[in-house]
């Protein structure tokens, strides 16, 4: 039997509340996206890899480095939609959601959520968590935290601390905890679907958790589907702000002098 075919997609818009024309911000020289094409080009399960942006400045910048690159629609609601504009033109079986805006990105991450769905025939959705070693990023809303089962499928997804460990919650309010005894996870925005499934879950309304937590993924948990969830080791860092292209524009520095 042939291996699944997989295709990532990476959504790059212009347009950001918080860091407009993102995916251009340049790093070691070259646009931020290019990278993430990168990183995504190294997996190992990976057959193809494609940009998708609403903006012609993305595009050309990314077709400059030969890097294949395809416009969207301007009018979607979120990057999910304007995956499933790409897939629904794909013969792929299983599609990558990697975020333009994670250059440090690890293969083995991304070769993680694909595994989920070759190993569980059943599994129509994956994703990847790292264990919280800070105390700040429990109490940080933009750190979403993931809770799953014996069998790794997500339980649910929160920006609020979860699980509550009530015997040590009193010390993790003044920092005083040791991190060693707290079993929490954070999410980290990279999805793996079939095909089939990611056409029909952007067609879902907007559920109720979801709108409450502004986590797209509590969509899917809402109307009974599963998400499969595996711990990696690697951590990234998504850029947000100005401050974070900084740490991450040293980190690439560091890797290039070898430090």
């Amino acid at each position: 039997m042939p291996s699944p075919h997989v295709t990532v997609i990476i959504p790059a818009r212009y347009q950001s509340s918080r860091f407009p024309g993102k995916p251009l911000a340049l790093i070691d020289g070259r646009p931020m996206v290019c990278h993430v094409h990168d990183a995504a080009s190294r997996a190992s399960l990976v057959n193809r890899v494609i940009v998708a942006t609403d903006d012609q400045r993305i595009f050309e910048a990314v077709a400059a480095e030969a890097k294949e690159v395809v416009m969207t629609s301007p009018d979607h609601p979120s990057g999910t939609d304007r995956l499933a504009e790409v897939a629904a033109g794909l013969d792929s079986d299983i599609i990558v959601n990697v975020q333009g805006d994670e250059p440090l990105i690890h293969r083995e991450t991304i070769d993680g959520a694909i595994q989920l769905l070759l190993d569980d025939p059943g599994a129509e959705m994956g994703t990847v968590c790292r264990r919280i070693e800070a105390v700040e990023d429990l109490w940080n809303p933009n750190v979403v935290k993931v809770v799953f089962d014996g069998q790794g499928n997500a339980l649910y997804f929160s920006r609020s601390p979860i699980p509550f460990h009530r015997d040590l919650w009193g010390m993790l309010g003044n920092n005083s905890v040791d991190m060693q005894e707290v079993i929490c996870y954070k999410h980290m925005g990279l999805y793996s679907y079939r095909r089939d499934f990611l056409l029909r879950y952007a067609g879902l309304s907007p559920a109720r958790l979801e709108n409450i937590e502004k986590l797209e993924q509590l969509r899917v948990l809402e109307n009974g589907c599963r998400i499969k969830v595996a711990v990696t080791p690697y951590d990234s860092i998504g850029v947000d702000s100005p401050a974070d292209l900084e740490r991450v524009r040293e980190l690439f520095l560091q890797n290039r002098r070898g430090t």
